[in-house]
């Protein structure tokens, strides 16, 4: 399969050529090469695929001293070369010398050769044949060859037209081509009468084909000087192969290179085929596969539009041999040739189905013993070539070695057969092999559960449809289920139950309560499943609601702590007003006992506002109460009703002045802003945590009244906001969606994320025509708060997700 997607023969060499690798730089350095060149396929399209021409056979006929190519073979070496520096050029980019860096250092250690490719240009045309001026001496002959055509093609036309009048020829006859000459074609009646040399007949015999004797020495003229053009081009290419010859080993090393281009491009693409990935490789001797799946198996369930059940195993220097037991057609042997395939495939530098984060490790040898391999010729049974085959597992099997061995123990009386089996694994144990192992023995699953170094595995069944989940789960045994299936396919129950009877009790128990381990054992790891996730969920829940409650905390501070300024600067404003009031009623004469008790009320009032920690509505009724006293001071006073009322005039006619502190909201909106600064044409206002530079005409000022009605709202949006971050996402998928609502989203979602201050947001688009990306870009550069957009990287999506980051 690797092979059939190779361009060339040198490819396929390389394919036929591939072998076992033990050693981990080796295997590193050409799984790495094959992973950049499937990222190759992947995401580049300018990467050259034509041309791949093994032109070393020509090279190496050229060797011998005296020797020229043909001038296909010349034609093959002028596109090969033009190809091998194309892919040259590619990976000469420094963009890609970051992304592929393994190739790309094979690359640069290629030689080109221009001096041959131009030697070739100067021999060659485009369409591959020589060019007339590829010598002096060729560009004069043919010319006379042009020249000497000329003449004959006159003189044929003057005797055809002659021999039609003549009646000799057919009015309408023509000239046509016999054996590489020029003839007229002549009724035979009158061929006598047309001297020259009969070439042909037609199959009737009514007509034959004659050279004119005035042509034939012309014609054998020009016959002459093909002679002389064909020896010359030799000598054109006799000059070119000893102009090149001393440069034959460099150029076959850049074919060596062109032929491993074509052979990292098979593996890939046959990668791509199976979904082929590069695991994590380690010199540990511990293997943990994720999701790893039987190619074959995979394409053919592919062909059927079926799905291929993933295998998870896990082997290390604690838990080395897995013994897997479970029901006939289980997956047992699939689960254990999977094992074996894969591992292959990746030490002779293939990538492997299986999950991106699975761990893999390199043994020395893979001992297998599967299926029947018995003979007559050598007078083998079953049983005896499966014990040859464990005779050589424990004499050389050693800490680096992984043994596959199916159905361990069958093929003779299962007493014996058992005990042999047991002792076999025992000693693979003792030497520290690795190994997968299936088999339906009860004692061998018991001398699993025992012994350090292996460990028993199951394949799944469902007890309540009578079938097999091909699953393996590893930690536990697995029951063959013998009786329940005989059951399902309608064995005549007197035979299951004599059957039972049979088999004993206890073993009927044993299997009995095996299944009601491996039934219980599945609910509470579902369980245990839904627990993970309800406390994963409480955890995530717990660290955004501790967050919040720190934000809102430090929000009601800050509440209290503005509240708590307003109200001391209200106190002091008050006393100043209560002095002068005072003061005025003094110089007036007024009752002294009645202002007594009122500066005594509102001296209460200044005290419990001062010394009170008050909630931010209290600290409201209490200014409303202190503001109430302070009117009672003055309320029988002309001459302050007199001073309030020419205030209140004032601040009408200055209400069109803006002063830093002064509270204000833009025409429209309910957000209420501090004045900071202010310009002749702007005024700097803080709206919260935001400072924004607006023009007079789109403000207007706020009463008290509104600032506190403002205030009341602020535990409102606070609690809003909460909600906003719990439920916030920083991405959206709007494939499929039409212009204006995937901008619609898109602004909802820049909006959300200033509320909540994130700055990094991710829009997944697809990559398409590139339309709606282009929608996208275009109304993003309009939105001021964006500080910059690109794509995603290559290897998560590329032009298909657009990043964004905001300013905040």
């Amino acid at each position: 399969m690797v092979s059939e997607n190779c361009l060339c023969e040198l490819g396929r060499l390389r394919v036929d050529k591939i072998v076992f690798i033990n050693s981990l730089p080796i295997l590193q350095h050409e799984l790495t090469l094959t992973e950049e060149i499937r990222k190759v396929l992947l995401f580049e399209e300018n990467f050259p695929q034509e041309n791949f021409i093994d032109a070393t056979v020509g090279l190496n006929k050229i060797k011998v001293i005296g020797t020229y190519p043909e001038i296909s073979d010349l034609n093959d070496l002028r596109l090969s070369l033009e190809t091998i520096r194309t892919i040259t050029r590619f990976f000469s980019n420094e963009t890609y010398k970051e992304k592929y860096p393994a190739i790309c250092s094979e690359a640069a250690q290629v030689k080109l050769f221009p001096l041959v490719l131009g030697h070739i240009e100067q021999i060659l045309n485009k369409h591959g044949q020589v060019k007339d001026n590829a010598s002096p001496e060729l560009k004069d002959i043919r010319d006379l060859i042009k020249q000497k055509q000329v003449s004959v093609n006159r003189k044929l036309i003057s005797i055809l037209k002659s021999a039609q009048q003549d009646g000799i020829s057919d009015a309408d006859a023509e000239i046509t081509i016999r054996n590489g000459r020029p003839v007229i074609p002549v009724t035979t009646a009158y061929k006598r009468k047309l001297g020259g040399l009969v070439h042909d007949e037609s199959a009737t015999g009514k007509t034959v084909y004659i050279e004119p004797v005035a042509i034939v020495e012309l014609n054998n003229e020009i016959r002459e000087l093909e002679y002389a053009e064909r020896r010359e081009i030799i000598n054109i290419l006799v000059l070119f192969a000893d102009t090149i010859r001393p440069y034959i080993p460099e150029l076959i090393e850049a074919y060596n290179f062109l032929g491993k281009i074509d052979f990292l491009r098979a593996k890939a693409k046959f990668a791509l085929r199976i979904n082929g990935i590069l695991p994590i490789v380690h010199e540990e001797m511990r293997m943990e596969w994720r999701r790893a799946i039987h190619p074959l198996l995979y394409l053919t369930h592919k062909a059927e539009k079926k799905e291929v059940v993933p295998l998870d195993i896990a082997l290390d220097v604690q838990n080395r041999i897995l013994l897997i037991s479970g029901p006939n057609a289980g997956g047992k042997s699939v689960c254990l040739k999977t094992t074996g395939l894969l591992q292959y495939m990746l030490q002779c530098g293939l990538l492997i189905p299986m999950g991106e984060n699975s761990e893999v490790c390199l043994f020395d040898h893979i001992f297998i013993d599967i299926g029947d391999e018995q003979s007559l010729e050598n007078d083998l049974s079953t049983y005896s070539s499966h014990l040859l085959n464990m005779k050589y597992f424990v004499k050389h099997a050693n800490k680096k070695t992984i043994v596959l061995i199916d159905e361990f123990g069958t093929g003779t009386e299962p007493a014996l057969g058992g005990a042999i089996a047991e002792a076999i694994l025992e000693e693979l144990n003792n030497l520290g092999s690795f190994g997968v192992i299936t088999t339906h023995y009860s004692n061998l699953k018991h001398v699993a559960a025992e012994t350090p170094g292996i460990i028993n595995g199951a394949m799944l069944f469902d007890t309540q449809k009578i079938q097999p989940l091909f699953q393996l789960a590893i930690g536990r045994p697995g029951s063959s289920f013998a009786i329940d299936i005989a059951r399902k396919i309608g064995l005549p129950e007197d035979i299951v139950k004599s059957a039972s009877a049979k088999v004993g009790e206890d073993y009927m128990n044993f299997e009995k309560h095996l299944r009601e381990i491996i039934r219980d054992k599945k609910y509470w790891e579902e369980k245990r499943g839904k627990i993970r996730k309800v406390e994963k969920t409480l955890d995530d829940l717990y660290a955004n609601y501790s967050g919040e409650l720190e934000e809102i905390q430090n929000e009601r501070k800050k509440i209290i702590s503005q509240a708590k300024a307003e109200a001391q600067n209200l106190l002091k404003e008050a006393n100043k007003k209560i002095e002068g009031t005072i003061r005025e009623i003094k110089e007036q004469n007024a009752d002294k006992e009645k202002t007594r008790q009122l500066r005594e009320e509102f001296e209460k009032y200044k005290t419990e506002l001062s010394n009170s920690d008050l909630k931010p509505d209290e600290y409201e009724r209490k200014k409303s109460e202190l503001q109430k006293a302070g009117k009672r001071l003055v309320e029988n006073s002309p001459e302050i009703k007199e001073a309030k009322v020419s205030k209140k005039k004032q601040q009408e006619t200055e209400n069109n002045d803006f002063e830093p502190g002064n509270y204000v909201r833009m025409k429209g909106l309910d957000t209420i802003g501090e004045i900071l600064d202010v310009n002749e044409k702007s005024i700097m206002v803080a709206f919260g945590g935001m400072i924004t530079t607006v023009e007079r005409h789109k403000l207007e000022h706020v009463s008290s009244g509104q600032k506190r009605q403002a205030e009341k709202r602020g535990a409102t949006i606070i609690q809003n906001l909460s909600e906003r971050k719990l439920n916030f996402k920083s991405d959206i998928d709007v494939r499929g969606k039409r212009g204006d609502e995937a901008i619609e989203l898109v602004s909802t979602l820049i909006e959300d994320a200033v509320l909540v201050s994130v700055k990094h947001l991710r829009i997944l688009h697809g990559k398409g025509n590139g339309i709606l990306r282009q929608l996208i870009r275009d109304y993003i550069k309009t939105v001021n708060v964006v500080k910059s957009v690109r794509d995603e990287h290559a290897d998560r999506g590329g032009a298909g997700i657009t990043l964004i980051e905001l300013d905040l």
